[in-house]
């Protein structure tokens, strides 16, 4: 099993969550973040003063899927969270040694289908 995390642009995430709903991801969990990469934040004009915002407004997408599903997962947010500007974001694929769904104790890929 793989732990994807995505780190995207607010206003793409109703298009991410629609695409992966069509490829048949109904499960995905979903947090306002703020951080930086190259961009090193961006400076904004409020009331004819300049001042720098160094944390910009992120949202992360995590989703955890079966060895098989994974890529088609990766390749889907990659495809809709793309604008072709600085700041689109990044994507982290990590392993997951277990998945437990609490309510009827399936474990593995049972847990997440």
């Amino acid at each position: 099993m793989k732990k994807i995390e995505a780190i995207i642009k607010p206003f793409k995430l109703d298009e991410v969550r629609e695409a992966l709903a069509e490829i048949g991801i109904h499960g995905m969990t979903v947090s306002e973040v703020k951080g930086f990469g190259r961009q090193r934040g961006q400076t904004e004009l409020y009331r004819g003063s300049e001042y720098h915002i160094d944390f910009l407004p992120k949202i992360k997408v995590e989703v955890v899927a079966t060895d098989n599903q994974y890529q088609q997962i990766v390749d889907t947010i990659i495809e809709r969270a793309s604008t072709g500007n600085v700041g689109d974001g990044k994507v982290f694929i990590y392993e997951v040694d277990e998945a437990i769904r609490i309510r009827t104790k399936e474990a593995g890929d049972a847990a997440i289908e």
